[in-house]
């Protein structure tokens, strides 16, 4: 896995070679002394539960982790809260309205995508969502379906974020 600071070469003001890890998290310009930091994208993911309690999880359709389960959401775009992202990713993802987001915890991953590690911040969130009865695969989600939590394969998670997420979830209740 490469670290982010390894794959930038050229600096993105001036176009000079020499742009060079400065410390663990930043490169520094040789030739103009700009100074970039590589901070985390942010990223969301709903906890949705039927009537049963079972927890709503996508069969990935693209990479990275294609065929695994992962919770549905996605990247906050640019000028866009968390909570948009989430009912926009969600939309896109399940054609589902979403009615009430209700903000758990954080937890940091790493996405590897074209052979580059990003740093995560995951956003997870309990959501209440309107009729789910018709859900709509598309976008990254090839399927959807509503597992028991003690009947979920924790192998077959393809994220270590999702793994811990809802291992918390279930351990803690906050179904």
């Amino acid at each position: 896995m490469t670290h982010p600071m390894e794959t930038f070469l050229y600096c993105p003001r001036c176009g000079a070679a020499g742009f060079a890890p400065h410390d663990e998290r930043s490169c520094r310009c040789r030739q103009c002394g700009f100074l970039f930091y590589a901070n985390c994208a942010t990223a969301v993911a709903a906890v949705i539960t039927d009537k049963d309690g079972r927890i709503l999880l996508c069969t990935r359709a693209c990479e990275p982790q294609k065929g695994m389960l992962d919770l549905p959401g996605g990247f906050v775009e640019f000028d866009e809260t968390a909570e948009a992202a989430l009912r926009r990713e969600l939309a896109e993802e399940l054609g589902i309205k979403v009615h009430d987001v209700r903000y758990l915890f954080s937890q940091p991953n790493r996405y590897t995508y074209s052979g580059y590690t990003v740093h995560t911040l995951d956003m997870f969130f309990r959501v209440e969502a309107g009729e789910i009865g018709h859900i709509r695969c598309s976008d990254d989600v090839s399927r959807a379906e509503f597992i028991a939590p003690g009947e979920i394969d924790f192998s077959r998670i393809g994220f270590w974020s999702m793994k811990a997420a809802l291992h918390k979830v279930i351990d803690e209740n906050l179904l």
